[in-house]
């Protein structure tokens, strides 16, 4: 700060002080009042009209101001020391002065010479420093770490605001148990591991735990980025490193929190072209501080990244990164406890059930989860709500998991018949396959790019699938232009992603799963992750052309089952078909309990906020007609 202040004012005062001088120079050079010619001023003194004059050599001749005998003033400038003036002013009666010349200071010499080449450089450090230190170090302050140091009042996070990963968190309390207790973990020969790795998918909490972390442990905690070593210079990112690790030496016990290291984590050697890489650099530098020649004792480095595939293995070694925390997607206790945090910060109301909202989110992060927290509140405050109630977080629900509703589209009646056909198609085959999941709610209202939506949502969390599950999920993807070729006639576009999902099951299931007879248990699949150069380039295969010919037998073998077994499920149940067809024409959307009706060939109940509408009846069951949907289940 001290440093930032000084530059500052030296700035400005050498633009000041250059300022001045040319200022100066210019009033010096103005012309002043009064001024006549000299020659003028000779016929003045022998007219016997000037009464007194005063002599100073300036630096353009010889200033003379003089004063007429009526009191006016007058000056000239002779440009040489006229021998005769003397002997004029004597003869006339003229009192005279001599003044000698004033000399500039040394100070204003110096200024008139090297001011604007100070005020130049002056501007340029002032420029640099605004592009590369941000005001924040300026231009000589390049290999200076931007790592910020939180202390207890800056952070007030603690593990009672991190829910749903409780395995890591009890992974990360033993760094703050010894950072205040060391003794307990070192009399038995115990060592803290010196590096901590939070692994996990985006938004599961990996940078909030180490936040708490920093407010449990009342320790110096420096967190940076993993971008904010790398700039425009070489060798700026080895420098920051260094930089970092010696505040933290003085600051020990510590702990480091480098947030998506895999920006300078990456393999070496993955660049083409070879050369200098910078990132390389960084790397090397923090390669060597967390576990080089000088070992940093009380230094703990955290780091959080979901791409672990790709960090250097040098990094993940013991010694460096020993210990490595997988922070993965919350179960349903865990978003449970996750919804209890966030409605803490928002009202709600008497009839919100956290138990309820959890079982019906599986796969939310936690960040999900805040978003759906926060979209509840939008839909109470739309509709001037006191408190965020049910029914608001059952619409964030829907929005987030099937998109935004489009109301305002407007829709031919022939498409919206063919759409609500092709979702009954979905929803009818989804409820008569075993191990399918149950079907939540099923809408012909075009929300995000879908004209029509099937949601199934499962009865708990599912880590891994079987092979009955993969192919009754096929068989419900066809479920929807069956029900079009059936009904409407027509084949439309709505079940292009339908089949590229189903294809890709299928495929996964012979080359990936061995879940065939005919190939057995052997992966004929490359890796189709992505690419990442210095691994592979270029995609080879490793299958003859007899085993794709077998593969491509196998695969359009699946399909075509459970194309067939979806089938005879319509054909079997058209009645059913067009009941939930013509349920959602006339309601737009229905859900699992009006689907239970329908299948048990009962009458389907009215949705709950549903008000029948005088000039909209419930239609007949439409005819076989051409159309041209494009839904998309």
């Amino acid at each position: 700060m001290n440093n930032q202040w000084f530059s500052k004012v030296a700035v400005w005062l050498v633009i000041a002080l250059v300022l001045f001088t040319v200022f100066k120079q210019f009033d010096r050079s103005a012309v002043p009042t009064g001024q006549i010619a000299y020659s003028d001023f000779l016929e003045e003194v022998r007219n016997k009209h000037i009464a007194n004059v005063q002599l100073q050599e300036g630096p353009s001749g010889t200033e003379i101001r003089a004063k007429r005998n009526d009191g006016s003033e007058l000056r000239t400038t002779a440009t040489y020391l006229d021998r005769g003036l003397i002997g004029d002013l004597i003869n006339n009666n003229v009192k005279f002065d001599v003044k000698p010349r004033e000399e500039p200071s040394f100070l204003l010499n110096m200024l008139a010479s090297w001011g604007p080449i100070l005020l130049l450089i002056g501007v340029w450090i002032y420029f640099m420093r605004q592009m590369q230190g941000g005001g924040k170090g300026g231009a000589f302050s390049f290999g200076k770490s931007k790592a910020r140091m939180l202390d207890e009042a800056n952070n007030t996070t603690t593990f009672a605001d991190v829910a749903g990963c409780d395995e890591a968190k009890e992974e990360v309390k033993e760094l703050v148990d010894f950072l205040k207790d060391p003794q307990k973990f070192q009399k038995l020969g115990g060592r803290i591991p010196r590096g901590v790795l939070l692994v996990g998918p985006p938004g599961t909490g990996k940078t909030l735990l180490a936040k708490a972390i920093a407010g449990e442990a009342k320790v110096p905690f420096f967190s940076i980025s993993g971008s904010d070593f790398v700039e425009m210079f070489v060798g700026v990112g080895a420098a920051r490193v260094r930089d970092m690790f010696e505040q933290a030496k003085k600051s020990a016990p510590c702990i480091i929190f480098v947030d998506e290291i895999d920006a300078v984590g990456r393999h070496r050697g993955a660049g083409l072209g070879g050369g200098n890489d910078e990132r390389e650099q960084t790397l090397n530098q923090m390669l060597v501080e967390m576990d080089g020649f000088e070992t940093n004792l009380g230094v703990i480095v955290m780091a959080a990244t979901n791409r672990p595939d790709i960090l250097d293995p040098a990094l993940l070694r013991p010694g460096r990164f020993d210990r490595q925390v997988y922070v993965t997607l919350p179960d349903v206790r865990g978003r449970e406890q996750i919804l209890n945090v966030h409605m803490r910060k928002v009202p709600v109301g008497q009839d919100i059930r956290a138990d309820i909202l959890a079982r019906g989110t599986p796969g939310f992060s936690g960040a999900d989860l805040a978003n759906l927290v926060n979209e509840a509140a939008l839909f109470a405050a739309r509709r001037n709500g006191r408190v965020v109630e049910m029914g608001d977080f059952e619409k964030a629900k829907d929005k987030i998991m099937m998109g935004p509703e489009r109301k305002s589209m407007a829709m031919a009646e022939d498409e919206r018949r063919n759409t609500a056909y092709h979702e009954s198609g979905h929803a009818l085959v989804a409820r008569l396959m075993p191990k399918a999941d149950p079907v939540h709610k099923v809408t012909v209202i075009p929300r995000g790019r879908a004209l029509g939506v099937t949601m199934q949502l499962p009865e708990g969390d599912r880590y891994s699938t079987d092979k009955v599950r993969m192919l009754s999920t096929i068989a419900i993807l066809f479920g929807g232009r069956i029900a079009e070729e059936v009904f409407v006639g027509e084949m439309t576009t709505g079940a292009s992603n339908d089949f590229e999902r189903a294809t890709h099951i299928a495929r996964d299931m012979v080359t990936r799963y061995g879940m065939t007879e005919a190939l057995g248990t052997m992966v004929y699949a490359e890796n189709e992750g992505e690419v990442f150069l210095g691994r592979s380039v270029t995609k080879t295969t490793n299958m003859s052309e007899q085993t794709m010919q077998a593969v491509d037998r196998e695969i359009r073998k699946i399909l075509d089952e459970q194309y067939a077994i979806a089938r005879k499920h319509i054909e079997d149940n058209k009645d059913k078909m067009h009941a939930m067809a013509n349920a959602l024409l006339e309601w737009e959307t229905i859900d699992g309990e009006q689907i239970d009706d329908i299948m048990n060939g009962k009458p389907p109940r009215p949705p709950k906020d549903w008000t029948p509408s005088p000039n909209r009846a419930a239609p007949a069951t439409p005819p076989v007609s051409p159309g041209s949907a494009t839904a998309t289940a």
